[in-house]
């Protein structure tokens, strides 16, 4: 009777041991998918691939009259933008202007006639509200190009209004 209470307790004392052995592999296999996981998580994120401004493309829409052929912001807020002009009559341009509110007060004065179909490059400074934009490279603008001109047929003045949304380079 004495032997068969040793062997129980021999066998339990084993079983035991057994069992921290399976859950110390449970959480070595663990510990490893989750430190795979982690270095995944980190290099994708050291891509970028977790900014919002990665997927974004840089964008300017401008109404009939005006489109834009190409448009490269500064960091320090300086616009190159090459416009083609599709109105039926030649047009002169007396004012540009690139602002986040719409506005046009801070517009430079352009006295440039375009003939029908013509484009023209412009070099301006981009307003972030009342200050003048900076970004760094790879940050995202979103702002209005505001083009003043003048109907040469016609003498009427008129305004067109475009949205930017570009990339700092």
């Amino acid at each position: 009777m004495e032997l068969k209470c040793l062997n129980r307790f021999e066998s339990h004392k084993g079983y035991n041991r057994f069992r921290s052995q399976s859950a110390m592999e449970y959480l070595m296999t663990y510990g490893w998918a989750i430190l795979i996981l982690g270095i995944v998580v980190a290099a994708i994120w050291a891509l970028g691939l977790f900014s919002p401004s990665t997927f974004v493309s840089s964008q300017c829409i401008m109404p009939a009259e005006f489109s834009c052929l190409s448009a490269v912001l500064s960091q320090g807020g300086s616009l190159f933008i090459n416009i083609e002009q599709s109105t039926a009559s030649p047009i002169l341009i007396t004012g540009v202007g690139c602002n986040t509110n719409a506005t046009y007060q801070d517009m430079s004065l352009e006295n440039v006639n375009l003939p029908i179909a013509s484009n023209t490059t412009f070099t301006i400074q981009c307003y972030s509200g009342t200050a003048p934009f900076s970004g760094n490279i790879g940050s995202l603008y979103h702002g209005y190009l505001m083009i003043n001109y003048t109907d040469i047929q016609t003498g009427f003045p008129k305004l067109a209004t475009g949205t930017l949304i570009l990339k700092v380079t």
